[in-house]
């Protein structure tokens, strides 16, 4: 288990992580989030041993990393794909790194089959495409078998079939029973890997819960209705009825109804005393990637400018119009929220049932992610904190 206690990070002037306390606890795969120049590579950093905290602890098992013995064989992480010598054969890239720490040689013809890199396990790293410095990574962080395990970004440059492989493989190291701690900026594959979810910005906790939890405090559900698109009448009446009914209503741009404020069994009455046919009538939640950009909002530091495109764009022809920018509606009002896309049947990327295991693939431990965790907290509320103005490496 990985712990942190106050933890904070000066540069001179500059607070990179301030105050941060924390739990990454085994048996689940434990998301660590925030925009760029919040702290995330510091606090990781941190852990490792890599920079000394300000003020503040970390510890892995209880003990500083520099304090535990043989820590490669105890924590293993991917932290920067690049940092291999580009010279070296992949294979004697791991084999220094074994011998370092008294792993048998064996290890690294086992690894190297894990992440698929057997074939040019005899080729220099430099020739290496992103993708395969990636998995090269990832084998070097599994290569003492470790109980802890921290990733830094681990899918950058991975085709699909590569990140649906380090999706399911660090579900299976989670299931061992092991600490599996993961930064990444796509929401889309935190919201199928992660099952806790430790959200910072510009060095302060903001949030550390279950998943689902966080999507449901930090978003606004609806409901989609839908009426005959040929009885337009029928879809004012109903938008009367909810309105009176104390529900908020926004139209949408392909003609449904978005609805907020109003449980669907209460809906589905308003719509029958109304004499209204309802041909959709569903739930929605926000995705993660909504409810982190509402959390997050305000402790983004890099934000872009408009475009002005000066001097970029085609004159027209004489006569011609300039195009009109047709406004979304209900966009820009309380509790608004883009339409979600498409959703697809079944369950994605499921983990294959009832096929052997492989070498991540033990049952589950108990004292997983049902356990509370004592640092698990709300959003703070804001308050004046000191500069948390970045250096150029915290992220």
């Amino acid at each position: 288990m990985i712990e942190a206690v106050g933890l904070t990070k000066r540069y001179g002037a500059k607070t990179a992580v301030y105050n941060l306390s924390f739990q990454v606890r085994p048996g689940a795969v434990t998301g660590f989030l925030g925009p760029n120049g919040s702290g995330k590579s510091t606090t990781m950093r941190m852990i490792l041993g890599l920079d000394n905290p300000t003020a503040g602890q970390v510890t892995i098992g209880g003990h500083p990393y520099r304090r535990l013995p043989n820590a490669p064989r105890q924590v293993g992480a991917l932290l920067d794909a690049k940092a291999v010598h580009g010279g070296r054969h992949a294979r004697n890239h791991l084999l220094s790194l074994a011998q370092l720490s008294g792993i048998p040689a064996r290890r690294v013809d086992e690894v190297l089959g894990v992440v698929g890199l057997q074939e040019v396990a005899k080729k220099r790293s430099k020739g290496f495409s992103l993708g395969m410095g990636q998995r090269l990574g990832i084998a070097a962080a599994l290569l003492g078998d470790p109980q802890v395990l921290l990733f830094d970004e681990p899918i950058n440059g991975l085709d699909p079939e590569g990140i649906l492989w380090v999706r399911n493989l660090m579900k299976a190291l989670a299931a061992e029973g092991r600490t599996v701690f993961v930064s990444s900026h796509l929401m889309s594959e935190m919201a199928v890997t992660a099952d806790h979810l430790i959200v910072i910005g510009r060095g302060q906790l903001l949030a550390d819960m279950n998943i689902r939890d966080f999507i449901s405090a930090n978003s606004a559900d609806f409901a989609r209705v839908r009426t005959p698109d040929s009885e337009p009448q029928q879809r004012e009446k109903l938008t009367s009825a909810l309105t009176e009914a104390g529900g908020q209503v926004l139209p949408e741009q392909d003609g449904a109804l978005r609805v907020m404020g109003l449980p669907l069994p209460r809906i589905s009455d308003l719509a029958h005393d109304a004499d209204v046919r309802l041909w959709e009538l569903s739930p929605h939640q926000a995705s993660l990637e909504e409810a982190y950009m509402r959390m997050t909002q305000g402790a983004v530091d890099y934000r872009s400018t408009s475009d002005q495109r000066a001097g970029l764009q085609q004159e027209l022809p004489p006569g011609a119009m300039p195009p009109v920018q047709v406004p979304v509606p209900g966009q820009g009002q309380p509790g608004w929220y883009a339409p979600p896309p498409p959703q697809q049947g079944g369950q994605p990327f499921a983990m294959p049932q009832g096929q052997p295991a492989g070498p991540y693939g033990a049952p589950a431990a108990p004292g997983g992610p049902g356990e509370p965790n004592p640092y698990a907290q709300a959003a703070p509320a804001p308050h004046a904190a000191p500069d948390m103005t970045k250096p150029e490496d915290a992220r």
